[in-house]
């Protein structure tokens, strides 16, 4: 029993790969929103309620790679050492991750990725679904290791504030690759960026965007 309930586990894992890789490539090669989940299905040699078994909507089959990411993230925090802070867990997997840059496949995939997200409003609101779910989700790992009362708004401030940043970087990241920059100059420039935002998070927001008198924020006027 154990042995065959193995080998429909692989062939289960199997078949999703199969079902994820073609439709990877159909969506590359025509577009996320001109294929079809019956197009996938006919490609993967399998049923559309096959597909639907293991992907719940047609987005779901273009982020079931990318949500490894967040998962991957909340993993890294949730398996950091003692006395290390969710804080510090993240700035160490960002840097881990940005490293990945320079490999000119992941850009490829980056930039296609990138072309096919800002081309598709229904991939735009998955993703926003998607972060906002493991947005919950950290925040709920930071209330349980705090011990943080239900009804206490600094384990989601803190999640929030963390994902904030992931997104800021992500959005940086596909600018970045789509105007052109190359992975080592791009690998530079982003972890610049993320160790500022780490830096601002430890440092709190209070002394940040302070606003100024209208004096000093309004440029004076030109003389004619």
């Amino acid at each position: 029993m154990d042995i065959a309930s193995g080998l429909r586990e692989r062939k289960k894992r199997q078949n999703r790969q199969l079902i994820a890789d073609t439709a990877r490539r159909l969506f590359a090669e025509q577009g996320f929103d001109a294929v079809t989940v019956a197009a996938v299905a006919a490609a993967a040699d399998v049923s559309e309620g096959t597909v639907f078994n293991y992907f719940p909507t047609k987005e779901d089959l273009f982020f079931d790679g990318m949500e490894r990411y967040e998962v991957h993230l909340l993993e890294a925090i949730r398996d950091r050492a003692p006395g290390e802070s969710v804080l510090a867990a993240f700035g160490r997997f960002g840097e881990e991750q940005q490293s990945r840059l320079a490999d000119a496949d992941a850009r490829l995939v980056i930039i296609a990725s990138a072309r096919m997200i800002n081309a598709s409003p229904a991939l735009q609101n998955r993703e926003r679904e998607i972060v906002s779910a493991y947005t919950r989700s950290l925040a709920a790992l930071i209330r349980e290791e705090t011990g943080a009362a239900p009804d206490d708004i600094e384990p989601w401030v803190a999640a929030n504030a963390i994902m904030g940043v992931h997104q800021a970087l992500r959005d940086n990241v596909r600018r970045g690759v789509l105007a052109g920059s190359n992975g080592p100059d791009l690998t530079i420039v982003m972890r610049a960026q993320a160790q500022r935002a780490v830096a601002l998070l430890e440092q709190g927001l209070g002394a940040y965007a302070v606003r100024q008198t209208d004096a000093i924020r309004t440029a004076p006027a030109k003389s004619t």
